[in-house]
């Protein structure tokens, strides 16, 4: 099976043929197939994937995203560039910039800003990063550092799109959704499929739902967003007066119902919606346990540097090692506060701190728990920054920027692919999104090309149309 699933046009032509009475003759004939297809999908649960088995074996189980929205600068974070401080309020170069795209500073003065903070070698493989990570540092020699990344959208809701989606066109599934349609969920008790946010240290910028979203996959595949603080979904808890059993009772009926519609239909947005109610009762009793942390460690709490609920990063990145234990198959953790269009040297320190023991935190307790091993930890933004000055910040960039990744598959301790001098080209072993959807896919036993879903007469893939390479020079 390569994956591709034509689901709703199998689903229009039984209806048609069923509600012009011609379905006792041709379902039982030309579609009896189709057929065993449309009953296996209205038994079938959310946790259900469609590549079984998958294309190879798997390196991994499961993925966890840790998203620093609103743009990382790269130069005051992982990519250290001597000429750049050398250069420090000079003009830039007009042979980089001049034709290409330019987000804010577009038809202004552009002067070189020098990286704002010292970075230092780390770990026995001597990795470069910025002394605003004191505690990633530490754990440099478990990191793949990729310095050549390059995306397509210079502003951030596109370019999160795009780095999510493969495209910048809405309403396509998110990479985490693709996941999920191809593999399913190893548990049975939460979705396979979770978002958390945070923020704090630069400007908010607002992620919208469609981050997360199915698109046109069937909507058991899209992300649930739980809540940072209070209560982690709306209405988890039991109206007053109202039982365990009493609950029960309501969700079977409302099923039952659900049921002899579908049975009409066999629609598989009324299997999805009866799979959530399901999955809703199921929750009431897996929610309350996974956020209560009173059988955590103080010494774990300690590592996190968090109190739990409070809302935090740190919070969340203790919550991510919890539904990882729990199966979740895709977890993404978003930090709203990257976005540093001024005051850059204040802005990156404030918002590291905010991720930096979190961050490091989720990465060594998943070693110790033996997690790390299935798991591909992410980290990165939409796009880097400018070498350019806007004013006392950067701006948006998309030619060259960072991000990491570590975990099960993945070589540790090195640094891969580099940008020019001012850190403003990607120039050696260039890493577009596609090639990091490539490689997610790969690492997870799914090849990408083979890997499709039919929607309006075509065959779509997370990767596009468009060549991506798996970068097997990163991988063990």
């Amino acid at each position: 099976m390569n994956g591709t699933f034509d689901q709703p046009e199998v689903t229009a032509r039984r209806t048609f043929l069923k509600r012009t009475g011609l379905g006792s003759i041709a379902l039982a004939s030309l579609l009896n197939r189709q057929q065993l297809i449309l009953a296996d999908e209205a038994h079938e649960s959310a946790s259900s994937g469609t590549l079984i088995p998958a294309h190879f074996p798997a390196r991994i189980k499961r993925v966890i995203h840790l998203c620093m929205a609103g743009g990382p600068s790269h130069l005051e974070t992982f990519d250290y560039k001597p000429e750049l401080a050398k250069q420090d309020g000079e003009e830039m170069p007009s042979l980089l910039t001049e034709g290409q795209p330019i987000a804010q500073l577009q038809g202004k003065q552009l002067k070189v800003l020098g990286p704002q903070h010292p970075f230092r070698r780390c770990g026995d493989s001597g990795l470069e990063i910025s002394s605003v990570f004191p505690h990633l540092g530490e754990c440099a020699d478990n990191i793949c550092l990729i310095k050549s990344m390059y995306t397509e959208q210079i502003n951030h809701d596109p370019a999160h799109t795009f780095f999510n989606t493969g495209t910048a066109i809405s309403g396509r599934p998110s990479m985490g959704s693709w996941v999920l349609y191809g593999l399913g969920a190893e548990t049975q008790d939460l979705p396979g499929f979770i978002v958390l946010t945070s923020e704090g240290g630069g400007q908010s910028q607002p992620i919208s739902s469609r981050q997360w979203h199915s698109g046109f996959l069937p909507s058991r595949f899209q992300g649930v967003q739980m809540h940072s603080s209070g209560n982690p979904v709306h209405y988890v808890s039991n109206p007053g007066g109202i039982g365990r059993e009493q609950q029960a009772e309501i969700v079977n009926a409302i099923n039952d119902i659900n049921g002899l519609r579908n049975r009409e239909l066999a629609d598989p947005e009324i299997t999805a919606k009866i799979a959530a109610y399901e999955m809703a009762f199921r929750m009431q009793a897996s929610v309350p346990e996974l956020t209560d942390i009173s059988n955590e460690p103080r010494h774990i709490i300690d590592m996190y540097g968090c109190t739990p609920g409070d809302g935090s990063f740190a919070s969340n990145c203790l919550l991510a090692r919890r539904l990882a234990e729990r199966g979740v198959r895709f977890i993404q953790l978003y930090h709203r506060g990257w976005d540093h269009h001024g005051g850059v040297k204040s802005g990156v320190a404030t918002t590291a701190k905010l991720v930096d023991q979190g961050t490091a935190a989720l990465l060594s307790d998943l070693q110790q728990r033996g997690l790390l091993d299935d798991t591909l930890l992410v980290w990165g933004g939409e796009f880097g920054r400018t070498p350019m000055a806007q004013g006392t910040g950067r701006d948006h960039h998309i030619k060259g920027y960072s991000m990491w990744m570590a975990g099960g598959g993945v070589r540790s301790g090195i640094s891969y692919g580099a940008t020019d001098d001012f850190g403003y080209n990607a120039v050696e072993n260039r890493v577009h999104v596609r090639d990091f959807h490539a490689t997610l896919l790969h690492l997870l036993g799914i090849d990408a090309d083979r890997f499709s879903y039919k929607f309006q007469g075509l065959d779509f893939r997370l990767t596009g149309v468009e060549e991506a390479h798996v970068l097997h020079d990163i991988l063990i």
